[in-house]
Order: C-alpha cells, then structure tokens, then sequence
C-alpha cells in the first residue's frame, strides 16, 4: 500500500516524534480505494532551522519514488516537536475539493 510506503519512508528519513499518514482520496474525484491524494503531518527534530519551503522539499525529496508512481496530491504539515506543542497539537482540516477533472470543463 503507498500510505506504507510513504510511512516507511518518511520514518527512515526523519525519524519523527509523530507522524501521521492521512489518505484523503475519498474526498476527491478518484474511484473508491484509491491512494492518490495524502495528508502527511509530521514532527521532527530534523527540521529545526529549516524554513517551511525546504521542510516541503525535503518531504518531497524522500518521497520522490511515491510522488512519480502514483500519487497526485500531498499536503505537508512539517513541524519541529516546539512548533508542534506551540500549535496544540492541531492541524487544520484540509479544505473540501473543487475539482472534477478537465474533462468536466
């Protein structure tokens, strides 16, 4: 399953105090069971100096092999374990989709 993978992955490379792996497929477009679209939220120690911009890289450097087979959507939510308790805790939920596809133009 990708949302293994990308689990795994992302474990090896950053070693995070928490990470959460969230499939939001079935809020999109997509046929049932698919794994295309993911929320990751994820804090680490690793990403303590880096701006937001190079911790979305980096998430999406390890992920790369994920990112060309397959999945079409990531939302990153990188945090270093102070920003992490300064926040609560919380994510915000993840906005409802607008899409369709092209064809629906």
């Amino acid at each position: 399953m990708i949302a293994e993978q990308i689990h795994d992955e992302l474990v090896r490379t950053f070693a995070p105090e928490l990470l959460d792996v969230i499939n939001e497929s079935g809020n999109h477009n997509v046929p049932k069971g698919s794994e295309t679209h993911f929320k990751v939220v994820i804090v680490s120690e690793v990403f303590a100096g880096q701006s937001p911009v190079a911790r979305h890289r980096a998430v999406n450097k390890a992920l790369a092999s994920q990112l060309a087979n397959g999945v079409h959507a990531l939302s990153i939510q990188a945090h270093t374990p102070a920003q992490w308790a300064e926040r609560g805790g919380q994510v915000p939920d993840s906005p409802p989709c607008l899409g369709g596809s092209k064809a629906d133009r």
